[in-house]
């Protein structure tokens, strides 16, 4: 469903134009001042904007430009309604990035085509943002070991069909990668790629954010917002983690996986979608079944072609052309000349374990290129020293007890910080602290985090 936001300071316009979008088909919100408009697009996204130039708290001009300070995926197209329309005034709403101009009383029939071609507009450049993220960060399988072969022919052979995919993984091995490998390599690639992490999403708001919510079901939310189904419609979703997403929202899932239909939370009106279904998880479902956390039915619903990620541990040869790939991707994100490795280094860091797999790798690569910002060569004594171990840390590099205990909380946060994938609140709630607490033991132990 397409969202429109009616903006006029005449409770009869926006009465009329709400009734007829709705009978089109259309979401619709409305405000009666520019102030409770920016409001209302800062919390949910809309396609659309019909702005009135002439507001009682400010030039509907002034708040085009600020709407086009918005991230450019949350960015409605803006058609400005006037009841005093000029060539003037056209010109410069054109100039300001308006979609279209149109003069009260509006015409019905071109109000609503200009509508129709507006949604289209924003829907086409959406798209053309999320092909780029996607690009950037690419999709594009890294290693020439036994089991890296394997599953890239495994991705050749299902990902042309529609049938959905459970990829099973240790954290950090690439599950992610995985499943936009097989949207770029499915008759679905022109379409959106929808990622959501269930493990980083409370379980209070995890059922709205997949299916969205109507009419003020959320207290103190805006009237309507689209839920990643929604957003996915003729893509793919990703549900990562989906180990952790609560037994209600598995039930309701399940219901939309089979009719590839359903209802958002506080609406009335079912909504038909197609899409395909990636998820992913680090957890044994089969055992989370066993202890009542995963539903049967729906475990069999998505391990129709099951995937299974090697942990990095199990494909050591694949770490040198990672390593210089990762070279080359924070080369140019940091604008540095391309750096070398040696052979030495290389031979270290295929004798660590790796549990935390190609994103521990990745994290070390990336300090490694911070912290030597004149090299061009790295050697194996600028690696880290976690890397030249292949256990636990040993208690001789401690001298006290407090030093030691400072060590051992510093990398059980980190490893929980990891798990949430940078997500501090989500962080907090798996150590049992508040959010203020652990940015506190944060700061204490010199851990920086970008969310």
């Amino acid at each position: 469903m397409n969202h429109i936001l009616v903006v006029d300071d005449e409770a009869e316009i926006r009465t009329s134009l709400e009734e007829i979008l709705r009978e089109e088909g259309y979401g619709v919100g409305t405000a009666a001042t520019a102030a409770e408009a920016m409001v209302l697009l800062e919390d949910a996204p809309y396609d659309a904007v019909l702005l009135d130039i002439w507001l009682p708290d400010r030039d509907g001009l002034d708040m085009l430009a600020d709407v086009h300070q918005l991230a450019l995926d949350r960015r409605p197209e803006v058609v400005i309604i006037s009841g005093h329309g000029t060539i003037e005034a056209a010109v410069k709403a054109t100039k300001l990035g308006a979609y279209d101009f149109l003069e009260k009383p509006l015409s019905l029939d071109r109000t609503l085509i200009v509508l129709k071609n507006a949604v289209e507009a924003r829907r086409l450049r959406t798209e053309n943002l999320e092909f780029k993220r996607q690009f950037s960060v690419g999709a594009v399988l890294t290693g020439d070991s036994v089991p890296m072969k394997a599953l890239r022919q495994q991705i050749r052979l299902m990902a042309p069909t529609n049938g959905r995919v459970l990829i099973y993984g240790e954290s950090g091995t690439g599950k992610e990668l995985i499943a936009r490998s097989i949207h770029a390599e499915s008759l679905r690639r022109d379409h959106v790629f929808v990622e959501l992490n269930c493990a980083a999403i409370p379980e209070a708001h995890i059922e709205a954010e997949l299916f969205g919510y109507r009419h003020g079901a959320q207290p103190g939310g805006p009237p309507e917002q689209r839920g990643t189904l929604e957003r996915a419609d003729g893509g793919t979703l990703f549900l990562d983690e989906v180990g952790d997403m609560s037994l209600k929202t598995q039930a309701k899932m399940l219901s939309a996986l089979d009719d590839q239909l359903f209802t958002p939370v506080g609406g009335t009106q079912p909504l038909r979608i197609d899409v395909r279904l990636i998820a992913a998880t680090n957890k044994d479902l089969e055992e989370e079944i066993g202890k009542g956390n995963f539903r049967e039915d729906l475990f069999y619903r998505l391990n129709v072609v099951p995937f299974s990620v090697p942990p990095l541990r199990e494909r050591k040869q694949d770490i040198p052309s990672l390593v210089r790939e990762f070279l080359g991707e924070f080369g140019r994100q940091y604008g540095r000349p391309r750096m070398e490795i040696s052979e030495e280094a290389l031979e270290v860091l295929g004798q660590y374990h790796w549990p935390g797999n190609v994103r521990e790798l990745k994290n070390v690569v990336e300090r490694v290129l911070i912290l030597n910002p004149r090299t061009l060569r790295i050697e194996r004594k600028q690696l880290p020293p976690l890397t030249h171990k292949s256990g636990s840390r040993s208690t001789e590099e401690f001298s006290s007890l407090q030093q030691a205990r400072d060590a051992y909380e510093r990398e059980f946060i980190l490893k929980k910080i990891e798990e949430s994938r940078n997500n501090v609140s989500r962080a907090a709630e798996l150590l049992g602290l508040e959010r203020s607490h652990l940015y506190r033991k944060m700061k204490a132990l010199g851990i920086s985090v970008r969310e």
